[in-house]
């Protein structure tokens, strides 16, 4: 790989690991930047996972004490979102190439309107459920966004949120924590799926990991310092952008 592209890859996968840490959403920038340096759309979707596992990881660490106090209750969660994360991922490896680029727009949109308008879903959410939210419901949400967060996955954060909140975590803190870990553990499946169907490219995605690594850490201390508000706002217009030049390059300019 030639040095631009590897500098490329370290700078996009430290400012993807901050930029996660504090507001999230960087999958929206990684994502093409993978694309820059020759990786196939696919490619470069099932890599952008392992570039960016430290970032989810690493706030496990930050919710141990949360984790240990819910016990045993997070083993359905991880199975049903595990169960999800591998259909997801099986998905994306036998999709036609030129299928998933075609839902390439489709897919940077979804995410755009979750991280953009996810917390007001969230809350309708557990508004609306109340006293009438059912253990199986729940459980079929996760599923399904656990299917969605294997096949892609940008943006995923907000609703995981709101099914622990739905779960009966109200403590803003134990749902994060289960978020966190759900994130952490369908990743985890998905890198593991698309390795063994040969859609990962090892090098870029360990160089990637170097980054976020740093940046996740250099995120954690700065979270508290930084306008989210501002932050997410870029995200959200960085996005808007992008998926419109998709849609261009995909539906119009070919």
């Amino acid at each position: 790989m030639a040095i631009p592209d590897v500098l490329l890859l370290l700078g996009v996968g430290l400012i993807g690991g901050l930029w996660n840490a504090v507001a999230g959403g960087a999958t929206l920038f990684t994502f093409p930047a993978l694309m820059i340096v020759g990786l196939p759309p696919m490619v470069a979707n099932a890599t952008n996972f392992l570039g960016l596992l430290p970032s989810n990881a690493a706030a496990l660490f930050a919710y141990k004490d949360e984790l240990r106090e819910i016990g045993r209750a997070l083993l359905p969660m991880v199975i049903v979102s595990g169960a999800g994360a591998v259909i997801g991922s099986l998905l994306l490896v036998w999709s036609d190439a030129e299928t998933f680029l075609v839902l390439v727009p489709f897919l940077i949109l979804t995410a755009v309107l979750l991280f953009a308008f996810g917390e007001r879903a969230r809350g309708a959410l557990v508004h609306f459920a109340g006293a009438a939210q059912t253990y199986w419901a729940v459980a079929v949400l996760l599923f399904l966004a656990s299917i969605y967060g294997g096949y892609f996955g940008a943006g995923l954060g907000i609703i995981l949120l709101a099914v622990a909140q739905l779960s009966g975590y109200s403590n803003f803190h134990r749902a994060n924590a289960i978020k966190n870990l759900l994130a952490t553990s369908f990743t985890a499946i998905s890198i593991s799926v698309f390795g063994l169907g040969g859609l990962i490219d090892w090098t870029a995605g360990l160089i990637m990991i170097f980054g976020s690594t740093l940046g996740g850490y250099l995120g954690g201390r700065l979270a508290k310092r930084v306008n989210q508000d501002l932050l997410r706002a870029a995200v959200t217009l960085f996005g808007l952008v992008l998926a419109a030049t998709y849609f261009w390059t995909v539906f119009i300019s070919s």
